[in-house]
């Protein structure tokens, strides 16, 4: 066993009546570690936040933590703090006595936990607070809250059940940051649960993406992104073109592109990202290029997304990213035509 291995989990299956929620699931966290599990709702994420959490009991498998056997614990012998999407502060607590919950639970002395509240509560950014009560607080700063109560009892392992969904867009951005911050400065280990791909892929080290109860790929934000494992993977995280092209005679064809391909004559889908098809000045003689008409500009900022069609796709469309500056300079807008350049290094058939 790894020494910084701290949570190993293996072959852990989960039904529910005739229904599978988790199918042969195997993984690694190393201590530290911050993992967001990533995929679709019903995908099996939250089951299996809540079986490492001892809320749910797999129906086989088993579980160590810190080489601690854990697989059939209840939650309170457990070491974990968790931190809900809704909140779960008791209304009736004040800030103070919400984060000092689980201590005083421990029969922590006061004086102990009333410092241990107070450090918690400034390190969360919401210092001079401890005697207000959740009504009086923000989305946000109640989130806070939830995450200083969760980190009290200074567990080894945090989990987080998609946290930051119930918040509006500006604050999410603010407060996963904040999360991601804490954590490594405290170095605590981190399961977040999430259907954002932003999200997963700003704050992770690695990334499990789960799709119908088994996990398509293991890696960081950069693997997952560049090197998709299944077709699943490539149109889930971030945004992709899919296109039909074929393989003969040892080549690949596609438009304007041909490239040496191994394997038997098939038809096959092609994953080109946005960023991968090139919008510039082409140099004479170029390869993999073609002229394409823009039919539509979705407006997302310093950014577009550029919609185009070109008699060398056919019937299908390509979606590019060009920058406002871009589009400005080179004065381009529906109906206008420029030259695109694929980059055939970056495609991934499936």
């Amino acid at each position: 066993m790894s020494l910084d291995l701290f949570l190993s989990l293996r072959h852990i299956h989960k039904e529910f009546g005739s229904f599978t929620a988790l199918k042969d699931i195997n993984l690694d966290i190393r201590k530290g570690e911050f993992v967001c599990f990533l995929g679709p709702s019903g995908c099996g994420k939250t089951t299996l936040l809540r079986i490492i959490a001892g809320l749910e009991i797999q129906t086989s498998g088993e579980m160590t933590q810190a080489g601690r056997d854990i697989s059939r614990l209840p939650p309170a012998l457990r070491d974990y703090g968790i931190v809900f999407q809704s909140y779960a502060l008791f209304p009736n607590l004040s800030v103070a006595d919400n984060v000092a919950y689980g201590l005083v639970n421990r029969k922590t002395p006061k004086a102990e936990a009333e410092r241990r509240v107070k450090e918690l509560v400034k390190l969360v950014g919401l210092p001079g607070s401890e005697g207000k009560y959740p009504s009086q607080l923000s989305g946000g700063q109640q989130q806070r809250i939830a995450l200083a109560r969760a980190l009290a009892t200074s567990p080894g392992l945090l989990l987080l059940d998609e946290p930051l969904s119930a918040l509006d867009a500006l604050e999410r951005v603010r407060l996963r940051q904040e999360i991601r911050t804490l954590q490594q400065k405290l170095g605590v280990t981190t399961i977040m649960v999430t259907h954002d791909q932003e999200e997963a892929l700003s704050v992770a080290d690695r990334i499990v993406v789960m799709n119908q109860g088994v996990i398509e790929q293991i890696g960081t934000p950069m693997e997952i992104y560049r090197e998709p494992a299944s077709p699943f993977v490539a149109d889930f995280v971030g945004k992709v073109n899919v296109l039909p092209a074929c393989v003969s005679g040892g080549q690949l064809t596609f438009g304007p592109l041909r490239l040496p391909c191994d394997g038997a004559d098939r038809d096959v889908k092609i994953y080109l990202r946005p960023e991968d098809v090139l919008a510039r000045p082409i140099a004479q003689g170029d390869a993999h290029v073609f002229d394409a008409t823009i039919e539509k500009i979705e407006f997302l900022g310093s950014f577009c997304h550029v919609h185009v069609g070109s008699p060398a796709l056919g019937l299908h469309k390509l979606t590019v990213y060009l920058s406002l500056n871009f589009l400005s300079e080179q004065s381009l807008q529906i109906g206008s035509t420029l030259p695109l350049k694929l980059l055939p290094e970056r495609i991934k058939v499936f």
